[in-house]
């Protein structure tokens, strides 16, 4: 086959058989292929975008590029959950070792920040030893023995993925839904879960700005769910303003703390029920959502969620002892607020704008290579629908670095709309 003629097929809108797919994502995976065409065609599929047969295809190419889990030996019900991106979105640090504890297996492929999102692994491991980084062998038998392991995508899983996906960083074609879709699913599926529950997110702080575009990926994402076998659930929800009170990294863990002891941010623990409730129903454990959300309530108030997060960190060689007293550990050296220009109430909030300035402050990386600052945050005392006075701390800011932080407390004006009408948030999304 000739590279070029299968770019122009799809630059001229037509779908691409299995066999042309098959030789691009097998070539540019092993090698045979360029960045440059692969890059072509990535960007031919983001404006020309793929058929359901197509992206099916794409996902099984990228699936059966690497080694798969299987864990249908076991009793339990095997699932995970996988959120679009947001900020101060740390629902996987507290969905997981619930329902673990509620007798489901959880074998949880994460990521690292990307854009102006955070990275639920750059989070865990400012856990002191904590390892992402687990073989495949060790991810199985942390999955048989505790219910739960959380690691990083590794070499043997969807190894297409991961190549294509660094291409896709560096080449504008992030927010393409036909390749969400096909890097979304086939690392789920190798995972070998029976069940899925995806947080779509909407608004300004989401790649899925609009509700007709998430809906779009929800339904691609289902399908593509029901192709291999893999029950698909879509919950949306708003990124219209940060989730929760904290966006960083180790005070995103310590907020994630407070959330399976009973003290979470009434929108997190919302989100997280909701999300838990329709794998609990998937799994046989709960006949509706008032049952499921009666479940993990219990779970964290008799101390069985924080119990597996323990066990799930001291699994993973991640320093239990700092639980005890977390909040002596990664202290910012600088502070500084931001207030409110005016009085009134907030009206909006630009979580985009406000997600850049986290990245600036050193919670996400502007290059591959970057570094990230466990110290670095944000923590938001005000938000839609508060009354607000003049001079009044809105966000409170911290890190290491004067130079970010200043850099980071520059991108806030203009990021929260302050009027004189009360306005409301809704966060989950019909």
């Amino acid at each position: 086959m000739i590279p070029a003629e299968i770019i122009q097929h799809k630059r001229d809108g037509k779908a691409l058989t299995a066999d042309e797919l098959r030789f691009f994502i097998r070539g540019y995976t092993d090698g045979t292929l360029p960045d440059y065409q692969m890059s072509a065609l990535l960007m031919a599929i983001f404006f020309k975008g793929m058929d359901l047969r197509e992206i099916s295809v794409l996902t099984e190419l990228m699936l059966t590029s690497g080694e798969s889990m299987d864990f249908s030996h076991l009793n339990a019900y095997v699932a995970d959950k996988h959120s679009t991106g947001g900020v101060g979105d740390k629902v996987s640090i507290i969905l997981g070792p619930l329902l673990a504890a509620a007798g489901l297996a959880i074998p949880m492929i994460s990521g690292r920040g990307l854009g102006h999102t955070g990275g639920t692994l750059d989070k865990l491991e400012t856990i002191p030893g904590f390892r992402t980084g687990l073989s495949l062998d060790e991810f199985r038998q942390a999955v048989e023995t505790i219910g739960i392991a959380m690691i990083g995508q590794t070499a043997d899983i969807c190894p297409a993925d991961k190549k294509i996906y660094a291409l896709r960083d560096v080449t504008g074609t992030v927010q393409s839904i036909p390749l969400i879709c096909g890097s979304i699913m086939s690392k789920k599926i190798a995972e070998g879960i029976q069940g899925l529950v995806l947080d779509i997110k909407t608004g300004n702080g989401a790649f899925m700005k609009t509700a007709e575009q998430a809906r779009e990926l929800a339904d691609h994402l289902v399908r593509i769910g029901q192709d291999f076998g893999v029950k698909t659930d879509p919950v949306f929800t708003s990124m219209n303003q940060p989730l929760g009170r904290f966006a960083g990294l180790w005070c995103e863990m310590l907020e994630s703390f407070d959330c399976l002891c009973g003290y979470g941010p009434a929108d997190t623990m919302e989100v997280t029920y909701t999300l838990g409730s329709k794998l609990l129903f998937q799994a046989g454990l709960a006949a509706d959502e008032a049952e499921a959300i009666e479940l993990q309530q219990k779970l964290i108030t008799d101390g069985s969620a924080y119990a597996k997060f323990r066990e799930m960190i001291h699994n993973q060689a991640g320093d239990v002892t700092i639980l005890d007293d977390p909040t002596t550990l990664h202290q910012p050296a600088c502070r500084q607020d931001f207030t409110a220009p005016v009085s009134g109430y907030i009206q909006a909030m630009n979580t985009y704008r406000i997600g850049l300035a986290t990245v600036s402050l050193g919670c996400g990386r502007l290059k591959i290579n970057d570094s990230v600052d466990p110290t670095a945050g944000m923590e938001f005392l005000r938000k839609i629908g508060d009354e607000v006075s003049e001079g009044q701390v809105l966000i409170h800011c911290f890190n290491s670095d004067s130079g970010k932080l200043q850099e980071a407390l520059s991108l806030l004006p203009g990021a929260i709309t302050i009027g004189p009408e009360p306005a409301s948030h809704q966060l989950i999304l019909k």
